[in-house]
């Protein structure tokens, strides 16, 4: 079935990395999708903040950035357990205008954002869920990601979903707060508790301010 295209145009308020994260009990993987644009505008007859996904191709001839005006057509997502935007495979990108907004002393962090391949590169840091709310939702090193669990691996088929939330930026940040460690569950009632020395570990090969 083909699914209908609403248009959209407004203004970028954020863009972060677009990824999706399979866990199964104590492993995980990470889809780098593209970018989530979130705008303040209007999507077919309604004005609204809303989302919208972007491949890494959209994002490297049109660079957005916060504060970019934008138009274009996009479809609701088809899986919105899969997704962490509300809109995507969007079609028809044209920059209106921009007006760069810049934080004299970040965080957060504004302007264009690196290419996928160094988000992977300088890995991520949890993020407390109450703290990307308040502070992180505009930094481009913030990032939540649609997470996907499988519960038995002898038994695929069993699935279960959230949303958590990240941050790929400096350690130094005096915004970040981890929150309390994320546990996954597995086949039998069992559970798995990702501990802080993951994150250490995901981010040793950077500075204290990179």
């Amino acid at each position: 079935m083909v699914r209908q295209k609403a248009e959209w145009e407004g203004k970028v308020i954020s863009i972060q990395p677009r990824i999706r994260l399979l866990r199964s009990f104590d492993e995980r993987s990470h889809n780098y999708l593209g970018y989530s644009l979130r705008l303040n505008g209007s999507i077919g007859s309604e004005d609204q903040e809303f989302s919208v996904g972007i491949g890494p191709g959209a994002q490297k001839k049109h660079e957005f950035q916060v504060g970019t005006h934008a138009s274009g057509g996009a479809e609701p997502v088809g899986d919105p357990r899969m997704e962490p935007v509300e809109f995507y495979k969007a079609v028809r990108l044209r920059i209106i205008g921009l007006d760069p907004e810049t934080c004299p002393s970040p965080p957060p962090w504004h302007g264009i954002p690196p290419a996928l391949e160094e988000y992977r590169a300088r890995g991520h840091r949890r993020l407390a869920a109450a703290t990307y709310s308040a502070r992180c939702t505009s930094c481009i090193w913030g990032c939540k990601m649609a997470v996907e669990m499988i519960i038995d691996h002898w038994n695929p088929r069993v699935r279960r979903y959230r949303a958590e939330t990240f941050c790929y930026g400096p350690k130094s940040c005096p915004s970040h707060k981890p929150g309390p460690t994320r546990k996954v569950p597995g086949r039998r009632g069992m559970s798995w508790e990702e501990e802080d020395w993951i994150d250490e570990e995901a981010t040793a090969h950077r500075g204290f301010d990179d």
